[in-house]
């Protein structure tokens, strides 16, 4: 008996050395014309630097508009051969379901305008509503196809499509992929504030916890809210560092490119925020509620159950406001 219970205890302390114990590994750095923060948690200490740059520069030769020899640029210039690789399909399939359920709100289709107005490689242009009404010939996500052969149609050729709303929520995906493929099960990948979540931090044996910028105080990169998120992802939008007080009313309103009309939104939303099981379609409805109006949002919003949502907008007298989805309440952190 006394041999019997030697063995056990040498059994039980044999149990308890091999617990791993938890290393965090993390990569910064920048891509995409931002930073990125990669936290990885495993066994041992690791260094995936190699393989992350692999991830963006994949998705930067198919999306990415300010590499001229990219996928995408080349059918911008009007290359009707090129043969899109599987990311760009995804992006496009993606892009298809969030213009359809948003009724035309998100549209990567928006190249001219999107140069037009200075947001991107093209030289911004003097704009008029005559200039406007000829832009949005090429305009319209209903003019492109994705062929069976991985070619791309355009119903003109001078449709350039931008896809900078959703990419790098894709980009986000990618390199969770990744971190699977290498068997890392608990994770936080961030880039440009919008985030992928997986597993736990079993360092702090603490969920993830994830902060949401203030409108109100981005001078001191205040915290609107704090929410745990495990195994989801969670995308963010504002306009409110770009906005114009109308001189009449004195009200404030924000910017944003409505893609049906060409012009600058006026919008009372300030930020969105979006959960989801994914990056990219975090990050395309994310873009989508600020071109939206609030009631259209929140609307969509009750029809998607996989969503959910903490959008910051101006009541009356210009009073910040918040809608909270009730799945998005229930993760914040009080």
């Amino acid at each position: 008996m006394k041999n019997l219970v030697l063995v056990s205890l040498g059994v039980l302390l044999l149990g308890c050395n091999s617990k791993p114990q938890w290393v965090k590994n993390q990569n910064i750095g920048n891509a995409l014309g931002t930073t990125y923060s990669i936290i990885y948690l495993s066994d041992e200490e690791l260094d995936f630097q190699r393989q992350i740059d692999s991830v963006f520069q994949v998705v930067n030769l198919s999306m990415s508009t300010y590499i001229p020899n990219s996928d995408i640029s080349k059918i911008n210039d009007g290359d009707s051969t090129v043969i899109v690789d599987q990311m760009f399909k995804e992006v496009f399939e993606l892009s298809s379901k969030v213009y359809k359920a948003s009724e035309g709100y998100f549209d990567p289709s928006i190249g001219v305008l999107a140069n037009a107005w200075g947001f991107g490689p093209g030289e911004p242009l003097e704009l008029d509503s005559l200039k406007l009404d000829s832009l949005l010939n090429y305009v319209g996500w209903d003019k492109v196809s994705l062929n069976t052969n991985g070619t791309i149609s355009k119903l003109n050729p001078n449709i350039r499509f931008d896809f900078n709303a959703i990419a790098k929520g894709y980009a986000i995906d990618r390199l969770g992929a990744m971190l699977q493929l290498k068997g890392i099960e608990n994770y936080l990948v961030e880039v440009g504030g919008e985030v992928l979540a997986k597993g736990m931090n079993t360092v702090s044996k603490k969920e993830w916890t994830v902060g949401i910028d203030s409108p109100n105080d981005m001078m001191n990169r205040g915290v609107a809210a704090i929410i745990n998120l495990k195994d989801r992802a969670l995308a963010s939008s504002g306009n409110y560092r770009k906005f114009r007080i109308d001189l009449e009313t004195g009200a404030k309103y924000v910017h944003t490119i409505n893609p049906l009309t060409g012009y600058t939104k006026n919008s009372k939303v300030l930020a969105a925020s979006v959960v989801a099981a994914d990056c990219a379609t975090a990050d395309a409805y994310a873009t989508a509620f600020m071109a939206m109006d609030l009631e259209n949002s929140i609307s969509l919003l009750e029809s998607k159950k996989d969503l959910e949502a903490y959008i910051v907008y101006l009541g009356e007298k210009d009073s910040i406001q918040t809608f909270l989805t009730p799945g998005f309440e229930e993760v914040l952190v009080k």
